[in-house]
């Protein structure tokens, strides 16, 4: 079978959908499937093409097996929304057109978050009578509205519009979540239609490590108890309750071997440093995105995670991927996003809990774990344990046999 995959994330990017794609596409061609994958200049999220990359009409490489098409498109810092709109909308042209150029696809992928990406793929599967496959990892323009990045009218109304046609158009529907298979079923979409395919963890490199002695000494770590938030600063993370955090811990009296290590980059990055500074806050590390081979090198830093979104209904709906990394590094979470992840958070015994943008709940869990040692190494053991029940590898077999059984039934229906 030849899968053709459109994702405007792919490595050397790090974040989680080109994560995903990536390692779901490796296991793909390791089982003897032909793959190729339509993305554009690595660039997220600065907005700025990677070193040795260039953002051009075409080029090609091979990666782990797969074919790798990069595609020209409207580049810009992940921020602002028309600017944002234009690099989607650039995406989607440009993948159409060298779509048409991939030679015998049996089956067509979109992935969203934006769903742009999935409108291109309807439109290659219409053309080359392929399935069309909707891979959906965020209720996209729900989310934008969620946090505050578009205001309800005519143009989100159209939005929504388009999103509806692609989820009754698709072949199969791929969810991240259950969640997100429950609001699709509640909007009359054939829960038959939609399989549930989670995030999960390459255990081959997210493994517990002891901590880099190097980097504990370039960053001057000697001594502290390391809680880390690592990913995505934007609209959505709400990390102004982090500095808040790291402001209480300071000032309390068990506070002294605190330090709150931030690492990524996004829309809100310059602004909490600069209010990081304005507070004064010195037990606080703000580093930015490292190359993907390095991330776990860094994860090993961490004492304790942190994961945290705004506290809206949407994302209760959400199961943040740095969760299972958390998992595979052993290393306790403290959870403050509701809904399916905060399920598995309790039913797996991996973390704490805590109130989204509840700055003295977080305060009180970050402090509970640094004294308790027993809790701690609980916690950790249940993070080793539950691991394996999200390796990437059955995750990626599942979805394939999603893939097939949906080819085949079309090959029937000819």
């Amino acid at each position: 079978m030849h899968i053709l995959f459109l994702s405007d994330n792919f490595p050397p990017e790090i974040n989680a959908p080109a994560s995903r794609t990536f390692e779901h596409c490796r296991e793909w061609v390791k089982a003897g499937h032909q793959v190729t994958v339509i993305t554009c200049a690595p660039n997220f999220p600065k907005g700025k093409v990677f070193d040795g990359y260039r953002n051009r009409l075409w080029q090609s490489e091979e990666m782990a097996g797969i074919r790798v098409i990069r595609v020209w498109s409207y580049i810009t810092k992940n921020e602002g929304f028309i600017k944002r709109i234009l690099d989607y909308l650039s995406f989607m042209v440009s993948a159409i057109i060298a779509a048409l150029f991939v030679r015998k696809a049996d089956i067509v992928v979109g992935t969203s978050p934006q769903f742009f990406t999935a409108c291109a793929a309807y439109v290659v599967g219409a053309y080359k009578r392929i399935p069309f496959v909707f891979e959906l990892r965020d209720l996209w323009p729900e989310s934008i509205k969620a946090v505050g990045a578009m205001r309800p009218g005519r143009l989100l109304s159209m939005l929504e519009a388009i999103e509806h046609f692609l989820y009754r158009r698709a072949a199969l529907i791929i969810s991240v979540t259950h969640s997100f298979k429950q609001v699709l079923e509640a909007r009359g979409i054939d829960g038959d239609n939609i399989h549930v395919v989670t995030n999960g963890i390459d255990l081959q490199r997210f493994q517990p490590l002891q901590k880099d002695e190097n980097l504990v000494s370039e960053l001057g770590l000697e001594g502290k108890f390391i809680a880390g938030y690592i990913g995505t600063h934007g609209l959505a993370h709400a990390l102004e309750t982090l500095l808040e955090v790291a402001r209480q811990i300071r000032d309390h009296p068990k506070g002294e071997r605190f330090c709150l290590l931030m690492l990524g980059d996004g829309a809100k990055k310059v602004e909490l440093v600069a209010k990081a500074q304005g507070m004064k806050l010195d037990n606080i590390i703000f580093l930015d995105t490292v190359p993907k081979a390095d991330v776990p090198r860094y994860w090993s830093l961490l004492d304790v995670a942190i994961i945290h979104l705004r506290d809206t209904p949407l994302f209760q709906s959400v199961i943040p991927s740095k969760l299972f990394e958390s998992m595979g590094m052993g290393i306790p979470i403290v959870h403050g996003v509701r809904g399916e992840s905060a399920k598995i958070v309790h039913d797996h015994k991996v973390g704490l809990t805590f109130e989204p943008e509840n700055a003295e709940q977080l305060c009180a869990q970050l402090l509970r774990l640094q004294t308790d040692h027993a809790l701690y190494e609980d916690l950790r053991t249940h993070c080793l344990r539950a691991a394996p029940k999200f390796d990437r590898r059955v995750l990626a077999g599942r979805l394939l046999s999603y893939l097939e059984a949906t080819v085949e039934r079309r090959k029937g229906q000819a």
